[in-house]
């Protein structure tokens, strides 16, 4: 029987579970972001629901061994629905005893723990600031099922007659454990040989020294005495469909080209390189074949330009980055807002301020996309929710900048954009018709600010079009006829008619969704990559009775025309953030509704069990 069926497991027992997180843990330098991905491509293929939290330091290469060092990834996927990577892991594959210090807390007791006992000598003990082994702790042994594998010895014992150099045979010890979890976790190894052998083509000794690993880690779980038993997760009940594993920022990515095939238009796309906002970059790059043009720029400042230039010929002009390129943008926002013309700026939130945590999520940058411009410059804003909400984000994002001639941002996160889950491929019917650019009308009344009256959006009249010249440029316009104006009562017109066409989109936006009861004693609000904790946890303590009900927001400015009344049938408003209340002061002076924050700022997404927590202290 082929070794991709679990039933073949000769001598041990086979175990269903249900749900099962892992945590890879290493240092930044032992591939744990790749071993991470290649398990969660296979519980992808195994039809289990997933989600990914990839975890790494902000250093291109920390000193190796030690606690800055260390790079994790943690993947949730089990036989039901899940919406966060867990509050705690199963098992922790710790490949040095940092790994481990810096994991051991988020691993639940009686979790497993492999661990890579060639790493924990003397010299990486002390730069993990361990006075003794902790392997050779009864502590921890009564604690958790560890076991001791010598990775890395193993390793170069299966690759020893592979001509490669001995240290780049320590290198493949990540497949090695990569393939111990498939024995662990019943997982076939034939889709990651081929993805071995297409990704390293060009070098045949890394196919073999890959593969070699991987099936040596493989048999090693099948045959070693100290496992007992192996496990199954069975395929999730998904509705119909055709799905793929995707993460925010490719989600992002396609969201966009769909959006622009939709509409009819091509894709722009100026970024300057920022973590983790850069991935969006180099997904575009590879699809000009749907007229994506992508421009690495020289800094922010001349990514937004050009892409408000793009704009301005003729295309969706999309620019992208983290709260600090953000800041730099700030100037040429304003711009975009009296030009008047479809932008969309991307903000992938990081850990602020300044450098901050440029590896760690956030949500921290709402205030500062909703007011941190010069006068009086509003501005559409829509967050994506999870990491295939993402796409949905962006489509919606290029609906709104087109059709009422205006910047638009969109927020995501690092949770979200380096997150993953399963996306169930939309079908093109079910994109929103977007062909909705005004007509110019006859050349010889034309006005470029003469605007709908619905809508207020001015005409976007593309330059070569012979009669529909226009000055353009950031110096206030006369309305109608967009001329220079310093008049001070058009200037106090001009605002309000901004203003006005921006808070207008309310019409044009779905009502905000409860999730429970309309009404009731606590209503959680959210945003943006909270909403996968906030929703386990109502689930929860809807199912134990308590009076609980969720709203997730995806338009932050204009809100929801519903939203004010929702938030009056609660006694109580719970607004959780990862920042100190961004959220909370815009629903106080929008609606004069008392609102209890929960506010952690950590770089980390929230916890189940700490929304639980709070929501029961309020009931």
């Amino acid at each position: 029987m082929s070794d991709s069926s679990p039933e073949s497991r000769a001598n041990k027992e086979l175990v269903e579970l249900e749900t099962v997180a892992i945590r890879f843990a290493g240092d930044s330098g032992d591939g744990m972001q790749l071993t991470g991905d290649r398990f969660t491509n296979a519980a992808a293929i195994a039809g289990n629901d997933l989600s990914t939290f990839p975890d790494f330091p902000a250093e291109i290469r920390a000193p190796a061994g030690t606690l800055a060092g260390v790079s994790g990834f943690q993947v949730n996927f089990s036989s039901k629905e899940v919406h966060t990577p867990g509050d705690s892991v199963d098992v922790l594959v710790a490949m040095n005893p940092a790994a481990l210090k810096a994991n051991l807390h988020d691993l639940k007791k009686g979790g497993v723990i492999i661990a890579n006992v060639d790493n924990f000598n003397e010299k990486d003990l002390e730069k993990a600031e361990y006075d003794s082994n902790p392997l050779e702790d009864d502590a921890l042994k009564s604690a958790y099922q560890l076991h001791e594998v010598k990775i890395t010895s193993m390793t170069r014992k299966a690759l020893e007659d592979v001509e490669i150099q001995s240290n780049l045979s320590d290198r493949c010890k990540n497949f090695f454990a990569l393939g111990l979890m498939y024995w662990m976790y019943s997982r076939p190894l034939e889709p990651t040989k081929e993805w071995i052998k297409e990704k390293f083509s060009k070098n045949e000794e890394f196919v073999t020294a890959n593969t070699r690993a991987l099936e040596a880690g493989y048999y090693f779980g099948e045959n070693a005495e100290i496992f007992a038993a192996n496990y199954i997760v069975r395929e999730a009940t998904y509705p119909p469909g055709t799905y793929r594993n995707i993460s925010g920022n490719v989600a992002l990515a396609y969201g966009f080209i769909a959006a622009t095939q939709k509409i009819g238009l091509k894709l722009f796309w100026g970024a300057y390189p920022i973590t983790p906002a850069s991935d969006v970059l180099h997904e575009l790059s590879r699809h000009k074949n749907f007229g994506v043009y992508t421009f690495q720029a020289e800094d922010e400042i001349a990514a937004v330009s050009a892409a408000i230039g793009a704009s301005f010929a003729g295309s969706l002009g999309v620019t992208c980055s983290s709260g600090p390129g953000i800041a730099l943008k700030g100037e040429a926002m304003g711009l975009a807002v009296m030009t008047e013309l479809p932008l969309v700026i991307v903000n992938i939130q990081r850990g602020g301020p300044s450098t901050g945590l440029p590896t760690k999520t956030e949500q921290a940058d709402l205030l500062q996309c909703m007011f941190g411009r010069n006068s009086e410059s509003p501005i559409p804003i829509v967050a994506a929710k999870t990491p295939s909400d993402c796409f949905w984000a962006a489509v919606e994002a290029s609906r709104i900048a087109v059709k009422y001639m205006t910047p638009v941002v969109l927020l995501s996160d690092g949770y979200l954009g380096n997150g993953s889950e399963p996306w169930l491929l939309p079908k093109s019917e079910e994109i929103p018709e977007m062909n909705i650019v005004r007509e110019l009308g006859p050349t010889e009344s034309f006005m470029s600010y003469d605007r709908d009256p619905e809508l207020l959006s001015r005409p976007w009249a593309v330059p070569g079009k012979p009669g529909y010249e226009h000055r353009i440029g950031g110096i206030e316009k006369q309305d109608g006829t967009g001329n220079i104006s310093y008049d001070p009562d058009n200037h106090d017109m001009m605002c309000r008619i901004r203003a006005k066409k921006v808070a207008g989109i309310a019409n044009d936006i779905p009502d905000a969704e409860v999730f429970g009861e309309d009404s009731g004693d606590v209503l959680v609000l959210g945003w943006g990559g909270t909403y996968g904790s906030i929703l386990a946890a109502v689930e929860i303590l809807q199912a134990r009775g308590a009076s609980v009900s969720h709203v997730h927001l995806t338009h932050l400015n204009p809100f929801p025309k519903n939203l004010g009344e929702i938030l009056k049938n609660f006694k109580k408003v719970l607004v959780p953030e990862i920042n100190l209340g961004q959220l909370s002061k815009m629903i106080r002076y929008e609606f004069l509704v008392e609102t209890i924050g929960l506010n952690l700022v950590r770089g980390k997404p929230f916890k189940i069990s700490e929304l639980i927590s709070k929501i029961e202290e309020i009931l």
